[in-house]
């Protein structure tokens, strides 16, 4: 049978990267008092992007005192409809900027530019049209006769997905009144930079939306702020837990989607071809730095050598390397840092006995690469089985009945997220019931929409986002 290569179909860059970034403090891009900066990396490549400005202690502060005046003059007296004009606003200036905003999530993301131009883009603006259609209509998402906004909310995104995790706290806490302070990653700042710039475009009123990039220690100033109203953050168990206690004892409120471990659970009836295309987008769609990525194939023992198989006859056809190469499927781990900890629990792996089977490729010889791996002969105990690998690592085990399913799945101290593969309507309600994860999709994986609420139960944290639950999350209580 004849083979046919792919020509490369490399997606241009010339979008303006600027060789420096202030801080965006009360509508104006601002130097840091203590003058710090940190470099952002191409992880393709190691090319340094941009140098970024460090928000210290005293940069936080301007900041919030900055939302605070918004708040109390502008943004909490303005009317629904005029709040939703601006997100209206915003959510199509994204889609204006789209190729720009794509093209610079890549080279500071490291994930490829079809990921990012079909699914991280389109889905933050409609996370804006989404919350834009309801900040005129909070009195009638079941939330009190009359819910007001909590005031400045802090929050704090990842590196995995810049921009939509942006979208994802933005968006619902100015559409119900709140205004904002944000810290973008460390390693991934550029997009929420180009975000302040289309603030700026939509005329949002200055303090609204500050962003204030930075490393831990920002972030820390920001979360422990005496005059924040809200915590919302993603990212770590470890500073989730930090976060919990900071906040313990206070008045402040606290949302977190920490990590996951989830199953992706295919029973002996499923569509075999089409679970296999939902097993590999679960784990290796971004490169496997997704917080409910399906890093667990449960499959039933019955169909495990098919389906295995198959899948690695899958697997053999992912094409790795260039980001901006329209046809790349698995793009640059996002850092050193992570390659370092994914090569860490893969060797664990291999000295607890697992069997990895990794295909062939070559990798480039600059930036940080993990090729797509699969472990078989995994134990519940072994550490690929129990903590979050966030890279493109897949660990399989074996089930013999849905009781046997659901021990082995809801066996992990997280529960962000499950998948469940079969034909049976009824099976996947009876899973759907005794699995402990905050979203069970069945027969398909890694589906989002700004209408369906996400978030985790135990140490994946708690509350939801997105929906009217996502809502509720940046109001006060009905009695309040």
């Amino acid at each position: 049978m004849p083979t046919f290569e792919y020509a490369p179909a490399p997606q241009s860059r010339d979008v303006d990267v600027k060789p420096s970034h202030g801080l965006f403090i009360g509508g104006e891009f601002t130097d840091p008092v203590e003058g710090q900066t940190l470099e952002t990396l191409n992880p393709a490549t190691e090319e340094v992007l941009s140098k970024v400005a460090v928000a210290g202690m005293a940069d936080v502060d301007r900041a919030v005192r900055a939302a605070r005046a918004a708040f109390g003059r502008v943004w909490e007296p303005m009317p629904g409809r005029e709040r939703a004009r601006y997100l209206f606003r915003i959510a199509r200036i994204l889609q204006e900027r789209s190729r720009e905003l794509a093209v610079l999530e890549t080279l500071d993301n490291g994930k490829p530019i079809r990921e990012s131009r079909d699914v991280d883009v389109p889905l933050a603006a409609a996370h804006f049209f989404y919350h834009a259609g309801w900040a005129d209509k909070l009195e009638h998402a079941g939330l009190g006769t009359r819910p007001r906004p909590l005031g400045v909310a802090g929050q704090v995104i990842p590196w995995n997905f810049p921009l939509l995790m942006l979208a994802w706290k933005i968006a619902p806490a100015l559409a119900t009144g709140n205004t904002v302070v944000l810290k973008p990653a460390e390693t991934t700042p550029l997009t929420a930079l180009l975000f302040a710039e289309i603030c700026q475009q939509a005329d949002l009123p200055p303090g609204v939306v500050n962003i204030v990039p930075g490393a831990g220690a920002t972030g820390a100033a920001v979360v422990a702020h005496p005059d924040v109203d809200k915590v919302a953050f993603t990212g770590s168990t470890e500073v989730g837990r930090q976060i919990a206690r900071s906040a313990a004892g206070t008045r402040t409120k606290v949302t977190l989607e920490l990590g996951g471990k989830a199953a992706n659970i295919v029973f002996d009836d499923a569509p075999i071809d089409q679970a296999v295309e939902g097993v590999v987008n679960g784990i290796f769609f971004n490169q496997g730095h997704v917080c409910c990525a399906g890093s667990r194939l449960l499959v039933q023992e019955s169909i495990a050598e098919e389906f295995g198989e198959r899948l690695r006859r899958r697997i053999q056809l992912l094409r790795v390397g260039d980001p901006l190469d329209k046809n790349t499927d698995v793009g640059a781990v996002n850092s050193a840092v992570q390659l370092a900890k994914i090569r860490e629990l893969t060797d664990a792996a291999d000295a607890e006995g697992a069997t990895r089977w990794t295909e062939p490729c070559e990798l480039p010889d600059r930036g940080y690469w993990f090729a797509p791996t699969v472990f078989t002969d995994v134990a519940p105990a072994h550490r690929i089985a129990r903590e979050e690998v966030f890279g493109p690592v897949l660990a399989v085990l074996t089930f013999r009945t849905p009781q046997e399913a659901v021990a082995r799945a809801n066996n992990t101290p997280y529960g962000l997220s499950a998948g469940v593969w079969t034909e049976k309507g009824s099976r996947i309600l009876w899973m759907a019931d005794r699995l402990q994860a905050g979203v069970v999709w069945a027969n398909t994986f890694n589906r989002f929409d700004p209408a369906s609420p996400f978030g985790g139960y135990k140490e994946s944290g708690f509350g939801r986002e997105g929906g009217r639950q996502g809502l509720a999350a940046y109001l006060k209580e009905a009695s309040a």
